[in-house]
């Protein structure tokens, strides 16, 4: 373990500079890499692969709950993103456009996708006729641009992936009822997938997604005591159904204006986990989507037997389904082990000839770092119950942060106090605009979800009647 100082001084200090700590990790580990145009990034095969676990994991949840995935053109009108006022409010200055095509200008002008509710509803004006096609539930999986001044690999890029999913009801009932259904797949996904629990509920007018009625949120408390928006869910009401005429006959015989809801997800989930379960030795990732869930490393490699052994572990591992590797390289074990524990491999399992002559093999968790000896003979049900027990853990270490890292504020001055002690900060709101944005210039927390079901007697900026109790906090 002597390079262990070595592989720690390779990053910064987690708890002094946790900005710095991030951009580390996410390149020391390949995860990203930055791309040759400014804001955008590289998902190398590592970083894709945390990605393939998490679409996986989505897209059966929404296949359950009746979605089908489409796939959407990425070349917009420009027409198209004015039809909806707010829409085109919210979205113009991020949103990049195409003037000229095949060596000449167009005709009309082209948006590069920033999302999709505009050339989905176009498409959907023309698919639904009758009360008989209701309701549409369709996904898509796809790239999105966004002119962002600022970005962070994975955070905030001008190029992301995301699922959007869009879909259209017969009612408000009905379509507030997949509004929050949705919500609520994203919670238990990000709490048993990710590890993370999260805090949900409405966003404050001010927050809300452009162009909706309503939009609720799902916000994750990160190592620093920030928030990070994991994931929303949109309302629509008929906004869109009436900009792009989404219509259907009804059974009564009239033509009626659909309902319609969007929510989405994205490749920010990876920062997600790497800034709620990283530590200073590098990553943690939570075995449900760790690309590699255990990591052999051979002892004494040259010796006789010892490279087949762990051969024949890692066919045993993956045949019982677990995501297993080796590292047969000719780096010393204790440059492996700093490497893979870096990488946050849940489990690393060393085997070598005494090991192999004992029947044993030594197993250390990336969580606890604990060390335990095994039987040979039952690998792969010991492999699993650890998997699991990491990833209970893990959810249970984040829970108890976000549990004792919420204080409650009945003032301006004790809301910042709150924030700068690295703390989510409920406190009472009036419901004016005012008030939000004085909170905001002064604390630089923004009102993250409406918390329901808690009363406060007055607001914390004004001092009149609240309206609500919300979670403020600084955030990503």
């Amino acid at each position: 373990m002597a390079n262990n100082n070595q592989f720690v001084n390779q990053i910064a200090d987690i708890e002094t500079d946790f900005p710095q700590w991030y951009t580390d990790v996410v390149l020391k580990t390949k995860l990203v890499d930055y791309g040759p145009v400014k804001g955008t990034m590289v998902i190398r095969p590592y970083g894709y692969a945390i990605w393939e676990n998490i679409q996986k994991e989505l897209d059966a949840r929404f296949k359950a709950t009746g979605h089908t995935n489409a796939y959407f053109p990425l070349l917009i009108p420009y027409s198209f993103m004015t039809r909806e006022a707010e829409h085109v409010e919210g979205f113009a200055p991020e949103v990049a456009v195409v003037t000229v095509g095949g060596g000449e200008t167009l005709s009309e002008p082209l948006v590069i996708r920033p999302t999709s509710e505009t050339i989905i509803g176009e498409m959907y004006s023309k698919w639904l006729q009758s009360y008989r096609d209701l309701p549409i539930l369709i996904n898509q999986w796809a790239n999105v641009v966004r002119w962002e001044k600022t970005t962070r690999p994975f955070l905030r890029t001008s190029e992301f992936l995301w699922q959007e999913g869009h879909t259209v009801h017969a009612t408000e009932e009905d379509a507030m009822k997949e509004t929050l259904k949705m919500l609520g797949v994203y919670k238990e996904f990000a709490e048993n997938c990710l590890a993370i629990p999260v805090f949900t509920g409405r966003k404050t007018e001010k927050e809300k997604f452009a162009g909706a009625v309503a939009t609720f949120g799902m916000e994750a408390m990160m190592h620093d005591g920030k928030s990070l928006q994991a994931g929303t869910s949109h309302y629509l009401g008929q906004n869109f159904a009436k900009a792009f005429d989404i219509q259907f006959l009804d059974k009564d015989g009239t033509h009626k204006y659909g309902y319609t809801t969007s929510w989405g997800v994205s490749t920010r989930l990876i920062g997600a986990l790497i800034m709620a379960h990283g530590d200073q030795r590098g990553l943690i990732i939570p075995p449900v989507v760790a690309p590699v869930q255990a990591i052999l490393v051979p002892i004494a490699a040259k010796k006789e037997g010892v490279l087949e052994a762990v051969a024949a572990l890692k066919e045993q591992l993956c045949s019982a389904g677990i995501r297993a590797d080796s590292d047969t390289s000719d780096n010393s074990p204790g440059w492996k082990f700093n490497e893979w524990e870096m990488k946050g491999v849940p489990l690393r399992i060393e085997l070598g000839p005494r090991d192999i002559e004992a029947g044993k093999m030594i197993l250390v968790r990336r969580d606890t770092h604990e060390k335990i000896e095994a039987d040979l003979s039952n690998a792969a049900e010991t492999v699993k119950k650890l998997l699991d027990e990491i990833q209970h853990n893990l959810l249970e270490t984040a829970r108890k942060r976000k549990e004792e890292r919420v204080v409650k504020a009945e003032s301006v001055d004790e809301l910042l106090k709150g924030v700068e002690g690295g703390n989510f900060v409920k406190a009472g709101w009036c419901g004016c605009r005012e008030c939000e944005d004085k909170i905001k210039e002064k604390t630089a927390a923004s009102a993250r979800v409406i918390v329901e079901g808690e009363e406060a007697e007055t607001c914390v900026c004004c001092g009149k009647k609240a309206k609500h109790v919300v979670l403020f906090a600084r955030a990503y």
